[in-house]
């Protein structure tokens, strides 16, 4: 890789300017004139010993349909069903201990019974040369006693409650961890990742977004710490390296990503200077070399809506050393046109794959979408929502 100083242009890492794009597609690769021509999103990329066969991503989508957290058979059918021969899939948020729940029936890998459950899910993707990680998290104070073990307050970086949701949930205030604790939690995402192996998964997403655990610590506006782990940019940052670190060394740094929302608000979790913390976690990985960083676009404010912001994740991209994913209202015109401007090599969907099994055939053929339901997001006791949705074959 080059230095992660030194900007790099499309040609540099392979992918043609946009106006030369199409004409360079090799005549033997282009398509009939019945189908949509190659778009960038369609073109194949390397991420360490991953060989991709197009660069849409399926995101992280919780769907709460792990009753007693534990993967159900139904999921084996939802993600084969938007699997691809050389196409990345990271799995729904997934706990790593009985401390980390924050909602109801969502997965976990930290008992014997969830990683067999896992097993058959794995097959099925492997089946069809699909690639997944499984993203582990631990929710924080982003929880209530009923999901504690023994009715416990939920930890978190700090002791400051939550005092809203957008869903209207309940939060039990949180305990803060003492500083000789936070190892044991580190130590429980290390478990986590080794289980996710065993299990079958190719590699681990560390979910360290979206105003859960990890981002407690990161966001200045949350973590009040006064010890190693709180103050100076450097300290909040300490407990997420930490476990990169403890995950890296666990499974190998190729197998590992981290999924980051510098910009974001979600769960009151806001930082006063986000530029800065994107830009210090994007170099503190470079010494990891961990495969990928995987982050959410400031104009991701808060859940699930697009604002216009003057922000940019580009002085992360450049910062980061390798595989950089970017997430957060992308269509296909806007995720093609940040590839062939080198600000992305993998664009992460989520609503637009819920709702389109073959997303990425309906992309290469430029093919109308299925238009997502909200209201079936989080539905556990039923599959509307989850694999009924028709693919492209059943909608012409």
């Amino acid at each position: 890789m080059p230095p992660h100083n030194v900007i790099q242009t499309p040609e540099s890492r392979g992918i043609p300017q946009a106006e030369e794009f199409h004409k360079r597609i090799p005549l033997t690769n282009r398509k009939m004139s019945t189908e949509a021509p190659t778009i960038p999103l369609l073109t194949p990329y390397k991420m360490g010993k991953f060989n991709l066969s197009h660069r849409l991503v399926l995101a992280p989508l919780t769907r709460m349909k792990s009753y007693n957290n534990v993967p159900q058979p139904h999921a084996l059918l939802y993600y084969s069903q938007r699997t691809s021969k050389g196409g990345l899939l990271i799995s729904e948020a997934t706990g790593v201990s009985d401390t980390a729940q924050g909602y109801p029936h969502t997965p976990g890998i930290w008992t014997k019974e969830q990683v067999e459950a896992w097993k058959p899910i794995l097959n099925a993707v492997h089946a069809k040369g699909g690639i997944f990680f499984c993203q582990i998290w631990h929710c924080g104070r982003v929880s209530n006693q009923d999901f504690q073990p023994n009715g416990q307050a939920p930890i978190s970086s700090t002791d400051k409650p939550l005092t809203s949701h957008d869903n209207g949930e309940q939060f039990t205030p949180p305990r803060r961890l003492r500083t000789d604790e936070i190892s044991l939690v580190v130590n429980d995402f290390r478990l986590a990742a080794r289980n996710a192996i065993e299990a079958g998964f190719d590699g681990v997403e560390i979910h360290g977004a979206h105003g859960y655990l990890i981002d407690q610590f990161l966001k200045d506006q949350v973590n009040d710490r006064t010890d190693e782990y709180g103050g100076s940019l450097e300290n909040r940052c300490r407990f997420a390296i930490e476990v990169v670190e403890a995950v890296s060394n666990e499974i190998g740094a190729d197998r590992v990503g981290i999924r980051l929302s510098p910009f974001a608000n979600y769960a009151e979790c806001e930082d006063s200077n986000p530029e800065a913390l994107g830009l210090h976690m994007a170099e503190s990985l470079n010494r990891y070399s961990i495969l990928y960083c995987h982050v959410v676009e400031p104009r991701m404010k808060t859940l699930g809506e697009k604002t216009e912001c003057p922000q940019s994740l580009v002085p992360m991209r450049n910062a980061f050393n390798n595989t950089f994913l970017v997430a957060g209202g992308y269509d296909r015109e806007d995720g093609s046109k940040a590839v062939v401007e080198n600000r992305t090599d993998l664009v992460v969907y989520g609503r637009l794959f819920l709702a389109n099994p073959d997303l990425p055939r309906r992309f290469e053929l430029n093919a109308p979408l299925n238009k997502y339901n909200r209201d079936t997001f989080y539905s556990p006791g039923s599959i509307i929502g989850y694999t009924d949705y028709p693919f492209l074959e059943t909608t012409t």
